[in-house]
């Protein structure tokens, strides 16, 4: 349920931001505020994912699934440093793409688990 909350929102953060990138504009509140509703929904990815760990759970290629969960956790504060870095048009393309890598990165993530371990 997580996992498609976060994808849903990555998506919805990532229009917006792809709106105001087309119209010029730089980003915005809601975008840095999109970025942090995305983080803590990603943290609490992370806390389902030590609570199955701990339960005896392992994914099913843990080198992968560990190195996508980092990057994971990694790129909503990029986007937002990023963007704050350039305050043009281009800090929204920047947050736009962001979150549209996320989902493929929430996907894999899963996939990755569910290959033998989920």
């Amino acid at each position: 349920m997580l996992a498609v909350a976060a994808i849903v929102l990555a998506l919805l953060v990532a229009v917006w931001a792809l709106v105001a990138a087309l119209r010029h504009r730089s980003p915005d509140r809601v975008q840095f505020i999109g970025l942090a509703v995305l983080e803590l929904l990603l943290l609490g990815l992370v806390v389902v994912t030590v609570v199955a760990l701990a339960g005896g759970e392992r994914p099913g290629e843990p080198g992968s699934f560990f190195g996508y969960l980092v990057t994971l956790l990694c790129l909503p504060p990029l986007a937002a440093v990023l963007a704050r870095m350039e305050p043009t048009r281009w800090g929204s393309a920047i947050v736009c793409a962001v979150c549209l890598v996320t989902p493929v990165v929430v996907i894999r993530l899963q996939q990755t688990w569910e290959v033998l371990g989920g």
